[in-house]
């Protein structure tokens, strides 16, 4: 069981990424689109956590949905805060998704399926425009995340097993480095600085900030 011993939320901010950010104009529908059908040449900046034990066991495969939907007032991204009572992440601001069926076809397929069952998004509103590279997780998953662009209207239901709430932040906020703040903790495995991206009430770090800092860096560059 893969547990916190401190409060994220509570550390002191060591610096801010910084970098300028993403203009409107580049996260359209469109853009995003050509830049996942044209990728460009980019290194990750995270692909492997060491946050709550070392690497030293097979990792599960699984997949997330990054469900950028497409408001009049600009895109959003769709994430969920899960529940408290979980093994794995619990309580944290997590994309729709999970492990890895071996009825699963694919990663997207995954993605897919899970993000209908954890939230009630039917995949027919969903369009996949490409996948990030996988990112290993502390608590033992190779993830793979797949981007999708979100047409309303839809419906969503939470399952309220896994999920305890479903909101959407503003694309724009996340894709600005200035929002994106470095806080170290001690863990078992070491000292370790990870990146957490408040907004409003809710607190965006771990594998789910990883994740939107690569796709920072693929849009950006």
């Amino acid at each position: 069981m893969a547990r916190l011993h401190f409060d994220p939320e509570s550390l002191p901010v060591d610096s801010l990424g910084g970098e300028e950010a993403i203009t409107p104009d580049r996260l359209t529908a469109t853009v995003l689109r050509d830049r996942f059908a044209n990728p460009p040449e980019w290194t990750p900046e995270i692909s492997i956590e060491r946050l709550v034990r070392p690497m030293d066991r097979p990792l599960t495969d699984a997949a997330v949905l990054i469900p950028i939907v497409q408001r009049e007032t600009g895109p959003t991204l769709l994430l969920t805060q899960r529940t408290a009572h979980l093994n794995d992440h619990a309580g944290q601001i997590s994309f729709p998704g999970g492990r890895t069926e071996t009825f699963d076809a694919s990663p997207v397929e995954t993605a897919l399926r899970e993000a209908e069952e954890e939230i009630g998004l039917d995949k027919r509103h969903v369009e996949v425009i490409g996948t990030l590279p996988d990112y290993c997780t502390g608590t033992g998953f190779r993830v793979v995340p797949v981007v999708g662009i979100v047409q309303p209207p839809f419906e969503l239901k939470a399952d309220s097993f896994e999920v305890a709430e479903i909101f959407e932040v503003p694309l724009a906020f996340l894709m600005d480095g200035k929002h994106h703040q470095r806080r170290t903790a001690e863990f078992q495995t070491g000292r370790r600085t990870f990146y957490v991206m408040p907004y409003e009430r809710y607190f965006i770090w771990g594998a789910t900030a990883g994740m939107l800092r690569n796709l920072f860096h693929f849009l950006r560059v």
